[in-house]
């Protein structure tokens, strides 16, 4: 099967793009990473020491900046659908956190210890369609939200991929009575034909 004018486009796109050829140059898996390193220093996530849980994590660019950020005390807990080569200083659980027995095991991996920042960049396989891509996000986020509420230490932080359309401001409002502030931010790694943003959620209110 011949590739299409699209993909021939996202191709020339890739190899031409500054954050691709960055991350081979860094060493990063994903040029996913500068946006988080940007969000970073925007918002200030990351402490040594720190607790991370890294939800969506495949191929790994988070992970790895997380690791760094927190240092060889700190802990950074990854999991995905997909498998995820390893990453030193990075515990990777495989599987569906929203399933039972995989959320068990990320608990056990905690072993109690509370989360200072949860981070997700998760997004669902996009079909092209807006009114079966949207939902479809925010399903996820809202699936990263309740992972956030059971895990997060007051104080705590949450960072997520979301995209702008319907259900939107109800997530908006969530965010708010969960969270002391909550900002939006749209990172320069981000392309610009893409309508996702990242919210930062700080000051977990507690459950």
């Amino acid at each position: 099967m011949g590739r299409t004018k699209s993909s021939d486009r996202w191709l020339r796109e890739h190899h031409q793009d500054p954050y691709v050829n960055q991350s081979r140059e860094d060493g990063y898996r994903s040029r996913a990473s500068y946006k988080l390193i940007e969000i970073d220093r925007k918002d200030g996530l990351f402490k040594r020491g720190q607790t991370v849980v890294d939800l969506g994590a495949a191929p790994g660019g988070w992970s790895q900046v997380a690791a760094e950020k927190v240092g060889s005390n700190g802990t950074v807990l990854a999991s995905d659908i997909l498998p995820m080569e390893p990453i030193p200083d990075v515990d990777f659980v495989q599987g569906d956190f929203t399933e039972q027995a995989v959320l068990d095991e990320l608990l056990q991996k905690l072993d109690g210890r509370p989360v200072d920042l949860v981070i997700s960049d998760m997004a669902p396989n996009m079909s092209g369609v807006p009114s079966v891509d949207i939902p479809s996000a925010m399903h996820l986020v809202e699936l990263g939200l309740e992972m956030a509420n059971e895990v997060l230490r007051p104080g705590g932080t949450f960072v997520t991929k979301v995209f702008q359309g319907e259900g939107f401001d109800d997530l908006l409002r969530t965010m708010k009575r969960d969270f002391r502030r909550v900002a939006s931010r749209k990172p320069d790694a981000s392309r610009d034909r893409s309508r996702e943003q990242y919210q930062v959620c700080m000051g977990f209110r507690g459950r």
